[in-house]
């Protein structure tokens, strides 16, 4: 304990001296600045890519193109200003024919890039999306998300999920510009994309865009193809399509633009050039500073990888394209009356690609980079893996990216933190942490309102910390579909479809081949939901808005009884990944405080329930505990969905050291 100290100062008087007296010239010692530390967001530019082998042309595998992408935390902690996207692919309506006549309108913002004339076919449309960081996500919480994407008018605006852009803003498109029809009745998709549970350090998330004839073509101005790109998940806790984009989507920039040369042209009627892909590094912030002799050092935030003991890093595999055989022909004949399809893309129609690479060139506010190769380079395995491969060096350890550079002329060298002055101040200096966004909103009117919901609104607490509402809407009800004049026997027929696929296609069943090698990743289980009695099939949950969860709210939601049962790490590799938690105290209303973690190996120790911080602390009895750090006294919790919709959140699990335990009994009786 401190105790408080009383100190006296004693004055002594002094009669004045007339004696000769030495002046002493005192120096006050000099005032230490601290290093002058300037900042830009141009710390790492670069696409990490690989090069896929493709069909011919005339071949027909041009539907659907998919693949696996590896899932983990690049980051540590959510960083202000930082937006690098993981390993995904582009897709295009094929325009080949086409050689001079532009495809971007006047007044379109791809029409400005005059680099990518004569035709503009480029960025006319793009199938894009997956999994990433993303500067305008306003829920960041470790892990990546996945999120879909497309830009239907030549980079006008983009679609990343049934409500809203991709994350450009909070308010939900305008009614005209819906573009995505949720199909799935048992994954909710949120604005902010999807998360995952848990520490996914290098497993798979696997997804599929394929073509599927949900209508029938349609003639007029402007003609509409019957192709709905749909897209397909595979992970370990939900399998199958999620949504689509609606044909009229892509169609309607013809009529919007008076140019019959655009009709025909799109995603909605063309087949899609599909290759390789990237890892894309867009935005990452940096620091700079001077030592005293004048060279210049930078800084940029700890880049981390997955690798395995050999040196390897497996970042995709699996790239596969398809032709109509694999599922368009069989879901056709479905659609127009025959039996149902089983979902499943036949191998017949599946044409496996093989990789190769190239050594990637990076820059640093548009100066080259060198030194990168020293620590790793890109490398394919068994020409259907793309990944990269670590060496031994003395800048960097396997599976973490250079993050110190020193400033040579025209060029940025990659070194060691050994290398760097400790006077730049460049060791100590932290980069900012992102700060939470402001709701992702949706209006009351219009197409939300009109037909408006059946049932709702509910809400769900996701593992990023946000609360997520939604409501149950009739599925051709929906809002995307409003802003269409559709025949009430169209809407009928597709209803009536939709209803039988909710029918026959399960979330546990085989849709893509798995993967080679890996185990997949876990989706965040708040996300899946189950609709309310009588709404089983032909209603899907739209979300309507997405927030900023306070802690308490969480534990407020959440009956604290189902966090004690017993919980395991994987994999096992002692008796410490095994235990037990069960409540040690409780207050005078009888809900508990304080529980207690016990594991196999016959240590325990007290866990205190925080409500505002929304996590379990403990103390000196845990044998990792620092009060330094939060990483070995805290255990974050994360919650799932019990039962149907209106029950309350229960824990699924908890972190704690970066690592996972999943909740696999319980709650105590």
């Amino acid at each position: 304990m401190m105790k408080n100290l009383l100190l006296l100062t004693l004055v002594v008087i002094q009669p004045p001296c007339f004696c000769s007296v030495q002046t002493v010239d005192r120096q006050l010692p000099k005032k230490e600045t601290a290093p002058e530390i300037t900042s830009h967001a141009r710390g790492l530019h670069g696409y990490i890519g690989y090069n896929a082998t493709q069909p011919s042309v005339c071949s027909g595998f041009s539907v659907g193109m998919g693949f696996y992408s590896a899932v983990w935390p690049l980051i540590d902690k959510p960083i202000e200003g930082f937006q690098i996207g993981l390993a995904g692919s582009w897709l295009t309506p094929d325009n080949s024919d086409n050689k001079t006549k532009p495809l971007a309108p006047e007044g379109t913002r791809a029409r400005n890039w005059p680099e990518r004339g004569p035709t503009w076919s480029s960025v006319f449309q793009t199938l894009e999306g997956g999994l990433g960081y993303w500067a305008g996500n306003r829920f960041r919480y470790g892990p990546p998300k996945f999120s879909m994407n497309a830009t239907p008018q030549c980079y006008d605006y983009e679609i990343g999920s049934p409500g809203w852009s991709f994350f450009y803003n909070t308010k939900a498109l305008p009614d005209d510009r819906l573009g995505i029809a949720q199909l799935s009745n048992r994954l909710l998709i949120p604005p902010d994309a999807l998360p995952f549970a848990g520490n996914p350090n290098g497993k798979f998330l696997g997804y599929t865009y394929m073509a599927l004839p949900f209508t029938e073509p349609t003639i007029g101005a402007p003609p509409t193809g019957e192709q709905a790109w749909t897209c397909f998940l595979n992970s370990a806790n939900f399998k199958g399509p999620i949504a689509y984009y609606i044909p009229e989507t892509w169609s309607k920039i013809g009529r919007l633009f008076n140019d019959p040369f655009l009709y025909g042209r799109g995603l909605d009627a063309r087949p899609a050039n599909m290759g390789g892909g990237a890892m894309e590094i867009n935005t990452v912030p940096c620091f700079e500073s001077v030592d005293s002799k004048g060279v210049i050092y930078s800084k940029i935030p700890k880049l981390q990888f997955p690798v395995d003991h050999r040196g390897r890093t497996y970042l995709v595999q699996d790239v596969t394209y398809y032709s109509k055989s694999a599922l368009y022909d069989s879901f056709k004949k479905w659609r127009d009356g025959g039996a149902p399809c089983s979902g499943r893309f036949r191998k017949k129609g599946s044409w496996k690609a093989k990789l190769s690479t190239t050594t990637t060139r990076y820059k640093q506010a548009e100066m080259p980079v060198a030194g990168i190769e020293r620590v790793f380079d890109t490398k394919v395995y068994n020409k259907e893996i793309w990944g990269l491969e670590w060496s031994r060096n003395r800048i960097s350890p396997p599976g973490v990216f250079p993050q110190y550079f020193q400033h040579d002329g025209e060029k940025r060298i990659a070194i060691a933190a050994g290398k760097v002055p400790e006077e730049t101040g460049l060791l100590t200096k932290e980069f900012r942490q992102a700060k939470r966004g402001g709701p992702f909103t949706s209006p009351c009117v219009g197409v939300w309102s009109t037909p408006g919901p059946e049932a709702g609104p509910f809400t769900i607490i996701l593992i990023d910390g946000s609360k997520v509402t939604y409501s149950w809407y009739r599925f051709i009800d929906q809002p995307s579909f409003q802003q269409y004049p559709w025949s009430a026997e169209k809407k009928e027929k597709l209803q009536a479809f939709i209803e039988q696929i909710h029918k026959h296609w399960r979330i546990d069943q085989e849709y893509m081949a798995p993967p080679g090698t890996g185990e997949l990743a876990t989706l965040d289980p708040a996300l899946l939901v189950t609709a309310p009695k009588g709404l089983e099939v032909g209603y899907v949950p739209i979300v309507t808005r997405q927030e900023e969860a306070l802690p308490r709210q969480i534990f407020e939601l959440t009956n604290l009884e189902t966090l004690t049962g017993s919980y395991r790490r994987n994999p096992v590799r002692n008796d410490w990944h095994r235990g037990h938690i069960s409540v040690e105290q409780r207050d005078g209303q009888g809900q508990p405080t304080v529980f207690r973690w016990k594991n196999q190996a016959g240590r325990s120790w007290r866990l205190f329930l925080d409500k505002d911080a929304g996590v379990l602390k403990t103390d000196e009895e845990n044998p990792y505990y620092s009060s330094d750090s939060e990483h070995t006294s805290t255990v974050y919790l994360e919650f799932e969905q019990a039962g149907d919709t209106t029950s309350p959140p229960r824990v699924a699990g908890f972190t704690f050291q970066n690592q996972w335990y999943e909740k696999t009994s319980g709650p105590d009786k």
